[in-house]
């Protein structure tokens, strides 16, 4: 089968850094799917790991954690789906990821994809999906409540690099299940108007200083914070503009964060980490499965839109690597998608 991966951790720009292979098809034995791979979305994940983390001495390492496909066989232990099931999942990012022809991975970490949307924009979905549902409900606590109510709440969450990703379904995921106010930050007028359009309330300039400019709204203080990135750059003020009691969420990679500061007001800091959960088989696995699920359905009711950005054409080496520097350079709105061999 045709596969993209690398040998050692090399620069983007030199040709061996994500290479064209030709592997073994593997074969499906206890939970696993084996799944026919459509479409791929490409994640910061998969540069870090890349530049990172080396393979195993002579054996390729393939990345991505973000696919569309057809499950093909399953193995002897699962019962969640059948040949012919077509699904949506982020995989685990200790295993051969979904840079390839057809990918094994554990049923209780896959949904089902969503009926209305091509291949490509249900590829967009997962990963970020899965981050933000855990960010939003597990990490932050931010209180559901009934989709066509329109209350809001006393919560105030301020998200920091809303118009990624992660942002771009975070924000959705907000609108359409909480009473929220979100303040989302954006310094471009194109991304401003995309979180604008995905549901933010207020939209502030993350170049410019934040606090004068969430005093200004008059919407009383920040409750909650998404920090999305520069996490380091902004700690320092989200410990003064939250509240007492303030949670703080982040999923980006800080080098060091002063969390003395946190003490005064009694903040609490949670790290989201979407594959914690396949890394470690937690108990409540099937958690992501489920929540999947759910994506999956507000999709089809049409709560939650599609957060692809651009779509660079067919998965190979050649077009991977185009994506990888895209989305290291930061310039990224949306999902970066490939599809099909």
């Amino acid at each position: 089968m045709k596969a993209i991966g690398y040998l050692k951790s090399l620069p983007i720009d030199h040709p061996e850094s994500l290479m064209d292979l030709d592997i073994t098809q593997p074969i499906a034995i206890g939970r696993d799917l084996l799944v026919k791979v459509k479409a791929i979305a490409v994640n910061p994940a998969d540069y870090k790991v890349r530049m990172n983390s080396a393979p195993v001495a002579g054996e390729h390492k393939i990345l991505g954690w973000d696919a569309v496909g057809e499950v093909v066989a399953t193995g002897e232990a699962a019962t969640a789906f059948t040949p012919g099931d077509l699904v949506y999942y982020a995989g685990d990012i200790t295993r051969q990821g979904s840079n390839a022809q057809y990918q094994l991975v554990d049923e209780r970490i896959v949904g089902m994809k969503p009926k209305s949307l091509s291949d490509g924009e249900a590829a967009a979905l997962p990963l970020t999906a899965i981050t933000a549902w855990e960010l939003l409900f597990e990490h932050l606590n931010i209180k559901q409540q009934a989709i066509n109510k329109t209350d809001k709440s006393d919560e105030v969450m301020l998200v920091v690099g809303a118009a990624g990703g992660v942002g771009s379904i975070l924000l959705q995921l907000a609108n359409t299940l909480t009473g929220a106010t979100v303040i989302a930050t954006a310094s471009r007028e194109r991304s401003q108007a995309w979180v604008k359009k995905l549901g933010a309330d207020f939209v502030i300039d993350h170049n410019q200083p934040l606090q004068p400019q969430i005093e200004t709204l008059g919407i009383g203080p920040v409750t909650h914070v998404a920090s999305l990135n520069s996490t380091d750059t902004y700690f320092d003020t989200y410990t003064e503009l939250l509240a007492p009691f303030g949670k703080i969420a982040i999923i980006d990679d800080p080098k060091a964060l002063d969390v003395t500061q946190l003490k005064r007001k009694s903040l609490s800091l949670h790290w989201e980490f979407m594959f914690a959960r396949s890394m470690f088989n937690a108990v409540d696995l099937q958690a992501q499965s489920q929540l999947l699920n759910r994506v999956s359905d507000l999709v089809d009711q049409g709560y939650i839109q599609t957060t692809l950005g651009q779509h660079l054409g067919q998965i190979n080496a050649k077009n991977l690597r185009a994506a990888h520097e895209a989305l290291a350079a930061g310039k990224a709105i949306g999902k970066v998608v490939l599809e099909g061999f």
